[in-house]
């Protein structure tokens, strides 16, 4: 079976696509995105990912409408790998309206307005892909998506289970899709199961709402129950730890552990340093750039936040923002952009102490 590039929206629609192709295909690599510059970058992605393995592929692509320019763009970049020897199969199911004028020009863009994302996705799979081991509650979770993402008010049963669903999926933030992409999926993805196995009960929908803070808690309690926030706390403390050598940053001597848009810096950045001592400081960046230090009187990191970010603060907690800090939706491309800063800073400091030296 030839591996499955499955791209999807960031809603209920969209990760129910991955729900289902998960189910279905066995060699499949997921990517979640957007609309506006982020489509652009898991587009690109996905190439680049495909160029790695060089290896024939599908790409499936759903809930999601491309824009003229970027369905060109693909269709561009799929024929140049073709023309390198692969064979590449695209895929697009949407039900965007907005899509019509892609759907018009391109034949491997599907456009049905009449189901929602993850039912096209369902109808694909069947035709597709083996569908001998699915659950027997995917055919009825398929139902409740589509009553609530095409808002059939009428299938009343359907749609406020598929409510649920939507709340849930909306408030399962407690991972971070950019940093923790793949584990960040898996949770959503457990979470959407862990309700599925509701469907047919009585009350389904008002059985599922009562449960929510328990599926979580399910999924992150490994050992003695806690609060969920302690909990989440502990989990993605431990997945920092598991990729900490390529979480790692230097500063002018200093180790750092280098995270995107991971939030909550106060407890987070603490644990971090807590459970990995090896850390001289911990550096969060934000989607728009602003930046967040913590440290355990090794160094100063008000001095960073003022040399890195125009900021500063206490010696163990400080904050500030990244100039000209650009849309980035990967975590390899914010760690160069501030290695890239640091390494900036440090040579126009060298240069400041040569000159300062030369005028002795």
């Amino acid at each position: 079976m030839k591996p499955l590039y499955h791209l999807s929206h960031i809603d209920l629609d969209g990760y129910s696509c991955h729900l289902v192709t998960t189910l279905c295909h066995k060699n499949i690599k997921c990517y979640n995105g957007n609309y506006g510059v982020e489509m652009n970058a898991r587009l690109k992605q996905i190439i680049e990912d495909i160029e790695r393995q060089n290896q024939d592929a599908d790409v499936l692509i759903t809930d999601l409408n491309l824009t003229v320019d970027e369905s060109k763009w693909l269709e561009q970049n799929i024929k140049r790998l073709h023309s390198n020897g692969l064979d590449i199969k695209v895929t697009l199911l949407d039900h965007h309206a907005s899509g019509e004028d892609s759907a018009n020009m391109f034949d491997w863009y599907h456009l049905d307005t009449s189901k929602c994302g993850t039912l096209l996705t369902y109808e694909y799979a069947l035709e597709n892909f083996d569908i001998s081991n699915i659950p027997k509650w995917l055919d009825s979770y398929v139902a409740q998506v589509n009553a609530v993402d095409l808002w059939l008010q009428e299938q009343h049963r359907e749609f406020e289970f598929g409510k649920v669903l939507m709340r849930l999926l909306n408030e399962s933030k407690e991972l971070n899709r950019y940093m923790f992409a793949l584990e960040d999926r898996k949770y959503k993805l457990n979470l959407l199961t862990q309700a599925a196995e509701f469907i047919g009960k009585e009350r389904a929908n008002i059985e599922v709402d009562n449960n929510i803070h328990q599926f979580k808690k399910n999924y992150f309690r490994k050992d003695e129950d806690d609060t969920l926030d302690n909990l989440a706390t502990k989990e993605i403390t431990r997945l920092v730890g598991e990729k900490r050598e390529e979480l790692t940053i230097y500063y002018r001597g200093y180790k750092g552990c280098l995270t995107y848009a991971l939030g909550n810096s106060s407890i987070i950045g603490n644990a971090v340093l807590t459970n990995y001592p090896e850390f001289d400081f911990y550096m969060d960046v934000g989607m728009r750039g602003t930046v967040s230090f913590r440290a355990s009187d090794r160094v100063d990191v008000s001095k960073i936040a003022e040399d890195l970010a125009n900021g500063g603060g206490h010696p163990n907690a400080s904050g500030g923002r990244v100039e000209n800090f650009k849309d980035i939706f990967e975590y390899d491309k914010a760690k160069m952009l501030i290695e890239d800063l640091i390494m900036q800073k440090e040579s126009d400091a060298h240069s400041l102490a040569t000159e300062v030296k030369q005028n002795i």
